[in-house]
């Protein structure tokens, strides 16, 4: 550059002894304004070149993206697709999910309004949630605002969408069938803080035809509609083929975790791999659900007053009065760590197998696990496998410890709930997503009358035992036809529990039964 500056100087004084010589004094100013304007001109042929040159770059980046991987084969690169936790990249019945850096062209179609969720309850009840609301927006044509996540229920978790799961891969995976904006657009935001919206929670366990009936003309005439409760608002069965998939894909494909929490699952697996297969127990014996369901079987009297005071302190929760003894041998309470001890071992569970215990804190502490811990000494939580620096971001926030929970559930060599609540039902279904991987499903109602047998004295160990396992033989978590109770639909199997539809065929065909 200093060359050619140079140079340019020398030109000029040349220029100006031709200019002196063979021009007049009254041309003299032109010929200063036209050398005036030559480095000007340099600069502009420089800019346009550099724009030239990186527009040609960015086309050859983009370029890139698309064919970087029948290219680039040989190139340790970033083409190359992370290994993630768990198989989202299963193509099983037409569910599947495409290559990470592609996205699925947008859907146009006419848009109906906006519709706006507020989820309630703990991580697995507002997952099956958003699922059923993307597959809703999806039908009515309408445009989803990204869900709000439940603050105020007992776990009081401040967690927003975007800190559990990854909100960017959500809105592009879905594009394809689902418009999905993160906020509303200006002009509606300013509608919704005049008030100018209408909001509702929707019927239980609705056919989409609720949807296009109630829902929809509320859409077309306010614009904007918050659904304010989402637990269990869409049917298991009777829906169209096409909407049971796009729920499946919602839930096996589009709801990613963060990356953060992918990470840490990864390393508790691996933690657990290196040494050797692991069981994960998800022991439902927390003060929330024993308060909620009025299950206290074990506890002492203080214990008993203090989760009755928790439950007339949750005015949501209705049921108040509860006979302890009669829900357990209806099989309404989870097992007790006692009771989980003697099924593991009739189970036929090696007791030098590690077990990961998938809860939060157990009520009774360490007197309740006495049993469990005897019995199986290698019990693990994700507290023991992971130093407290790791941990210390999902402190205080119960669905992303849950997640990373989830996560691990679904990598285990065998899955055992000791409840069918809403974290055991999801993990069953993607587990059977996965390819059928074991999981226990326990008979409570058949199983607390067979303790109390073998505690009485009227069964011996071996009955015990061998009843235990003949009568869990076919609850494995294999491939079988979805209960239905066109009536009870809080009885009947629960659609993300075994997602049939969007499994692999059975030698006969899957019906509703």
């Amino acid at each position: 550059m200093c060359k050619l500056g140079d140079e340019s100087m020398v030109e000029r004084e040349e220029m100006w002894k031709i200019g002196m010589k063979y021009v007049g004094v009254s041309k003299i100013g032109k010929l200063n304004l036209m050398l005036s304007r030559a480095p000007m001109m340099l600069w502009i042929v420089r800019g346009v070149s550099t724009v030239l040159i990186w527009t040609f770059v960015i086309r050859l980046l983009i370029m890139g993206e698309i064919m970087g991987p029948k290219l680039l084969k040989s190139w340790p690169s970033c083409f190359t697709p992370p290994t993630t936790l768990y198989t989202n990249e299963v193509k099983l019945s037409g569910v599947g999910v495409l290559p990470k850096d592609l996205h699925p062209p947008k859907r146009i179609y006419k848009n109906n309004g906006y519709l706006l969720v507020s989820c309630n309850g703990g991580l697995n009840q507002m997952r099956g949630a958003i699922c059923d609301m993307v597959a809703i927006a999806r039908y009515l044509n309408v445009t989803l605002i990204v869900p709000e996540l439940d603050k105020t229920s007992f776990w009081a978790d401040p967690s927003e969408f975007k800190d559990i799961f990854d909100v960017d891969h959500f809105v592009t995976s879905l594009r394809d069938e689902v418009r999905i904006l993160k906020e509303l657009p200006p002009r509606l935001k300013r509608r919704v803080k005049l008030g100018l919206f209408h909001s509702l929670p929707p019927v239980s366990w609705s056919d989409i035809s609720y949807y296009h009936d109630q829902i929809l003309p509320l859409l077309q005439k306010y614009k904007v509609v918050h659904l304010n409760r989402t637990d269990a608002r869409l049917a298991n069965n009777g829906l169209p083929l096409e909407i049971q998939k796009l729920r499946c894909r919602v839930n096996f494909s589009a709801l990613k975790f963060t990356s953060q929490i992918e990470e840490l699952g990864r390393k508790v697996v691996s933690i657990l791999r290196q040494n050797g297969p692991f069981v994960v127990l998800h022991l439902r014996y927390e003060m929330d659900m024993l308060a909620f369901s009025g299950c206290s079987h074990g506890c002492n009297v203080e214990e008993v007053e203090e989760l009755t005071r928790m439950r007339y302190a949750y005015p949501w929760w209705k049921e108040k009065v509860i006979d302890s003894d009669f829900k357990r041998k209806e099989g309404l309470c989870p097992l007790t760590p006692e009771e989980t001890t003697l099924i593991l071992t009739a189970l036929g569970i090696n007791h030098d197998v590690q077990i990961y215990i998938a809860a939060g804190e157990i009520y009774g502490g360490s007197r309740r696990m006495a049993s469990l811990a005897a019995a199986y000494p290698n019990l693990v939580r994700k507290e023991k496998l992971l130093q407290p620096s790791e941990l210390m971001y999902f402190q205080n926030h119960s669905s992303q410890m849950a997640a990373l929970d989830y996560l691990v559930s679904l990598e285990s060599d065998i899955f055992v709930p000791t409840y069918d609540g809403n974290m055991a039902k999801v993990v069953e279904g993607h587990r059977r997503y996965l390819g059928f991987k074991k999981t226990i499903a326990l008979d409570r109602k058949l199983l607390v009358d067979l303790i109390d047998q073998y505690h009485s004295g009227s069964l011996s160990w071996d009955d015990f035992s061998s009843t235990v396992k003949e009568s869990h033989s076919d609850r494995m978590g294999t491939a079988r036809r979805r209960l239905v109770m066109p009536d009870k639909p809080k009885e009947e199997d629960y659609f993300y529990a075994n997602p049939h539809e969007c499994l692999q065929p059975l030698v006969e065909p899957l019906g509703l039964a």
